[in-house]
């Protein structure tokens, strides 16, 4: 991918690729636009495709001023935006908060609980086992990430 897209990667962080991910980052929606045009024709010069039914963006509102209206456009399509959406297993909020992401992590620590609870529940597993159990499967599911979370309080 790298080799593709020499020519159109900017300075980390304005634009970042994880395997079948790109993030493009701007301080305008015109800049994003021309980005997105630009990766879009880049690929599809080389024979890929950016889907238009995924592709999603996230305005930042960490600051008081008000950006300039307008859309973000793929191919003359709209694209959608969202006040929150998930990269690289982390919920990303539009203000910057981690609310979203800590009761995302919470149901994932749950959900690994329940698929376990037949272990866990079972008075015939050892309690080494269940604590090991415990420590490998369902402890890094809700705490993934959270070395990332910045301090509230």
């Amino acid at each position: 991918m790298d080799e593709v897209t020499r020519d159109i990667q900017g300075d980390i962080p304005w634009c970042m690729l994880f395997a079948d991910d790109v993030v493009l980052v701007d301080e305008s929606r015109v800049g994003v636009n021309r980005k997105l045009e630009l990766w879009r024709c880049t690929l599809e010069s080389k024979g890929f495709r950016l889907s238009r039914t995924t592709t999603e963006y996230l305005m930042c509102e960490f600051s008081a001023t008000r950006q300039e209206g307008g859309d973000v456009r793929l191919d003359g399509q709209v694209v959608a935006q969202k006040d929150t959406f998930r990269y690289l297993g982390s919920m990303l909020q539009k203000d910057g908060d981690i609310d979203e992401d800590v009761r995302h992590k919470i149901s994932a620590g749950w959900l690994k609980w329940r698929q376990a609870s037949g272990v866990l529940c079972d008075r015939r597993v050892p309690q080494k086992l269940k604590g090991k159990f415990y420590r490998t499967a369902i402890r890094p599911a809700m705490l993934y990430s959270a070395e990332c979370w910045p301090t509230k309080r």
